[in-house]
C-alpha cells in the first residue's frame, strides 16, 4: 500500500518584511498565491526511514532526516505513536531553493500522505500546527488556495480570489539560501527605521476581483533588493520579461525564481519565448493560480 500527495509550487504577490526580531525571524506580511507546478510525495512502508527524488534538480535535495519530507514523518510519528519506517519519495517538478516553497510542500505533502497512510486521522488544525514546526511556508503549502500569512508567515489568513491569473515563471542557473537573503536584507536596512509589515488593501481588492491589471499595480517584495544585491543578473531576467510584455515582473520570495504576471496564456507564451531566447535564465515554466493546496491522489 502506498499513498501519494499532489502539493502545489508558491509564489508571493506581496512579501512586507518587518525588523528583524529577538529570536531572529521577521514579522511578515506574506500574501501567498499557489500555483500549478507540483511536486507529489509518496509514502510506502519500508523497513527504515529514507528519502529518495527524482526529477530536475533532484540531485540538489538532501535525502537525510534535514529534509521537510523526512522531519514531517517523523513529527506526526512522534505525536501518535507510531514508527516512522516508511519509503518517501518525491517526484520533483518545482524549482529547487527557487523562492517556490517547493522544500515546504514536501514537508506538507509528506504530512498528509503518512497521515492517511497510518489513518492517524489528525485533525486540521493539529497539522497546521506541526506545518508551522516545520517552517514558516510549510502551512500554506498544505492550504494552497491563497492566504495572508502574519507572524513569520505561518499564521493564515484564507484569501478570496475572483479568476485565474496566468504566470510564467523564469528558473535561475543556480539558487539563493533564504538565509542569506534575509541576513543581505537586515544588512540593507541596517540604521533605517523598517514598518511593520502590514497587507496592501489594494493588493487583496485586485485578487478578490480577479483583476491582473490591478495585481500589476500592486505586487511587491520586500526582498527583492536584498536578492538582486546577492544575484545581480536577475536584474537582466526581469528587464527581459518587462520587455516582452508582462504585467509585472518581480522575485518570487527570496528567489532566485522570478515570476512575471501576464493578462493571458497568449501573452505568457510571448514573454516565455522572449525569456528563452534572452539567455538570462535556465527553464521557463508557464502556470495558472490558484491551484488547491496539498491533495491526496
Amino acid at each position: 500500500m502506498s499513498v501519494t500527495v499532489r502539493v502545489p509550487a508558491k509564489v508571493n504577490v506581496q512579501l512586507a518584511v518587518g525588523a528583524a526580531r529577538a529570536d531572529g525571524f521577521h514579522d511578515l506580511a506574506n500574501v501567498f498565491l499557489a500555483v500549478g507546478l507540483y511536486d507529489e510525495v509518496t509514502v510506502t512502508p519500508a523497513d527504515e526511514l529514507r528519502v529518495t527524488c527524482a526529477g530536475p534538480d533532484a540531485a540538489q535535495v538532501p535525502l537525510d532526516r534535514t529534509n521537510l519530507a523526512a522531519r514531517a514523518a517523523l513529527a506526526l510519528a512522534e505525536r501518535y505513536d507510531r514508527d516512522a519506517r516508511v519509503h518517501l519519495h518525491i517526484a520533483k517538478d518545482i524549482p529547487v531553493a527557487g523562492g517556490m516553497a517547493g522544500g515546504s510542500a514536501d514537508g506538507a505533502g509528506a504530512l498528509l500522505a503518512c497521515d492517511a497512510l497510518w489513518g492517524t486521522h489528525a485533525p486540521r488544525g493539529e497539522l497546521l500546527d506541526i506545518c508551522a514546526e516545520l517552517g514558516s511556508d510549510v502551512p500554506f503549502s498544505l492550504v494552497g488556495g491563497a492566504a495572508l500569512g502574519t507572524g513569520r508567515g505561518e499564521k493564515l489568513t484564507p484569501l478570496e480570489v475572483g479568476g485565474t491569473f496566468h504566470w510564467v515563471f523564469a528558473m535561475a542557473e543556480r539558487g539563493l539560501s533564504t538565509p542569506a537573503v534575509f541576513r543581505e536584507f537586515d544588512r540593507l536596512g541596517e540604521g533605517l527605521d523598517i514598518p511593520e509589515p502590514v497587507a496592501s488593501e489594494a493588493l487583496l481588492d485586485a485578487l478578490a476581483a480577479g483583476d491582473p491589471d490591478a495585481l500589476a499595480a500592486s505586487v511587491s517584495n520586500d526582498l527583492q533588493p536584498a536578492a538582486l544585491s546577492l544575484f545581480p543578473e536577475l536584474a537582466d531576467t526581469l528587464a527581459a520579461g518587462r520587455g516582452a510584455g508582462a504585467l509585472a515582473a518581480l522575485v518570487s520570495g527570496s528567489g532566485p525564481t522570478t515570476a512575471f504576471l501576464v493578462r493571458d496564456p497568449g501573452a505568457g507564451e510571448a514573454v516565455a519565448d522572449a525569456l528563452r531566447a534572452s539567455g538570462t535564465c535556465r527553464t521557463v515554466r508557464a502556470a495558472t493560480a490558484p491551484a488547491a493546496g496539498a491533495t491526496v491522489l
